[in-house]
């Protein structure tokens, strides 16, 4: 008896974890168009960003979770920041928790990986470090790609990606 029981629960336990990972979507270019801004506030300066280059998800309540290049030649965020990302839904990137909010990120290279920094974008202030991983030889480079949980949980910056895990709403 015991057995069926443990047996239910994760099959219960185990279904709602699928059942949300199903939930998010890749957005869509018009989707994102209309919620990434063509010039992002980074402390106190607004950048110019590369629309091509965003991507995002999407769940079934309309929270995004999404990102862009940053075209910072010319402003003093040249060399700190790379990407800007709206986060809509709490997450979990490679370790690094971030609350609904805007966010910079930016990356030095070391040998195989990329030391990747989580900014507050209104402020500069650190959110916290993780490192992201070379992908597999053959991978389609992308300047960024956010990739449904249900594809594959990743953030992944060029060759490089990185782990997520998303929260609780």
């Amino acid at each position: 008896m015991k057995t069926i029981i443990c047996l239910v629960l994760s099959v219960i336990c185990s279904t709602a974890a699928w059942a949300q990972k199903d939930t998010w979507r890749r957005a869509t270019d018009t989707e994102l168009g209309a919620l990434l801004p063509a010039r992002a506030p980074v402390e106190k300066e607004h950048i110019e960003t590369e629309m091509r280059t965003a991507s995002g998800i999407v769940d079934r309540h309309g929270h995004y979770i999404a990102g862009v290049i940053l075209i910072t030649a010319g402003y003093s965020a040249e060399g700190k920041y790379s990407h800007y990302l709206v986060v809509q839904a709490p997450i979990k990137i490679g370790g690094v928790a971030l609350k609904p909010g805007e966010y910079v990120f930016g990356y030095t290279h070391k040998s195989d990986s990329l030391a990747v920094h989580f900014n507050v974008a209104a402020t500069g202030a650190l959110v916290g470090t993780t490192e992201a991983r070379l992908l597999p030889p053959h991978t389609v480079v992308e300047s960024l790609h956010i990739w449904p949980p249900a594809d594959k949980p990743l953030f992944q910056i060029g060759r490089f990606g990185i782990p997520y895990e998303l929260g609780e709403e």
